[in-house]
Formats: C-alpha cells, structure tokens, sequence
C-alpha cells in the first residue's frame, strides 16, 4: 500500500525498458571491457533490477553479442547514405557526417571492438565477424566512389586499411574531446580523397 508521500513505480514499456538496458550495458561494456562489467553494475545503471535485465537477455554473454549484432546490421546503412548528386568531396563529407553521427552516439562499439578481449572464442569470432562486415561495406562504398579507377585486387585491402585507421582515429578522438569534429571529418576527408582520386603511379593493374 502506497501512502500520500509515496508514489507507485511508473511501469516502463517493454521496449523502453530494453533500450535503457542496451544504453547501460553499451556504455559499461566500452568502459570496463566484457570480463569487469557486472550484470548487476548494467541493471543498475539501467535503472532496473538483475531479474527484469534476464527478462530480456539469457545473460552477459547474450547481452554482449546483442550489441555487437546491432553494430554489424547499423554498417549497411552507411553505404546508403552516400547522396547520388554532387562532387566526390560532397558525397564523401555527406557519408562520413553520418558515421560521425553514429560514433557520437555509439562511441562503446569501437571500444568494444578494437580495444577489448574478453569474453572468449564465441565473442572473438564474432568480434572477426563484425570487423568482416565493416571492410565489406567499406569495400563497397569504395567502389561506389572509386567509379572504376582502383583495381580490384586493391578494394579488399583498402578497406580493411581505411576500417582500422579510422577505428584508430576515431578512439583516439574520444580519449581527446578538445579535437574538434570538424577537424576528423576534414582529416578522414583528406585521406579518402587521396585514396580515391589519385592515378597510376606505374603500378600494375588489374
């Protein structure tokens, strides 16, 4: 029985109740990595209690890969933000404001990917498997922007070298907030336009 003082706890919908729980257990897992985040320190940040966190995940390890799903599907959206009109540096600046848009916002993902390790084989696999992902999408942005100027062998390793120096870039970003963001986007910019407009240089192709 509630007295005039006390107020029944508001009932949050179940779909609010899980983004606050992924908000929490995102923000924990980038911060501590997978083996110091404790579900109890995620269901109280979360602002629940540990049962209602097993109502929507059978665990750490589940809750973990959640995440790690959510990023690899959120990858394909970038291709697809890349405007059909305008000049390369347009087309590039629109896709990369996006991706910053997402790394503000979902900051944990590169922790969690580039700089933690625990979690065992099945987290590490799939850790690969987002990373695979990531490179797919880069190689198909590249081609979309390259508009056949790279030779294909070359696709695959440019992306997996655009993949990790931007993931590097973008955590040291984060560790350094007095860099500001025009300066990333200006230096991501500069690197792509070089990767993507310049010639042969006497090397094969093919």
């Amino acid at each position: 029985m509630t007295t005039q003082t006390e107020r029944p706890r508001k009932r949050l919908p179940v779909a609010e109740r899980r983004a606050l729980i992924v908000e929490a257990a995102g923000r924990l897992f980038g911060e501590r990595g997978y083996d110091d985040a404790r579900l109890d320190d995620i269901a109280a940040a979360a602002g629940v209690t540990k049962p209602i966190v097993y109502r929507h995940f059978d665990g750490k390890r589940a809750l973990y890969l959640s995440l790690l799903e959510r990023h690899r599907q959120d990858l394909d959206s970038f291709a697809g933000a890349i405007p059909a009109g305008g000049d390369l540096e347009q087309r590039l600046r629109a896709v990369l404001e996006v991706w910053i848009d997402y790394v503000e916002t979902h900051s944990y993902a590169w922790k969690m990917l580039f700089r933690d390790t625990g979690g065992g084989d099945e987290v590490m696999a799939f850790r690969r498997d987002v990373h695979a992902r990531a490179r797919a999408v880069l190689a198909q942005i590249i081609r979309s922007l390259a508009d056949g100027s790279i030779p294909r062998r070359e696709i695959e390793p440019l992306a997996e070298l655009m993949s990790m120096g931007m993931g590097s870039l973008v955590l040291w970003w984060i560790e350094n907030p007095g860099i500001s963001r025009r300066a990333v986007v200006d230096a991501i910019t500069r690197v792509w336009l070089g990767v993507l407009t310049e010639r042969d240089h006497g090397l094969p192709t093919g």
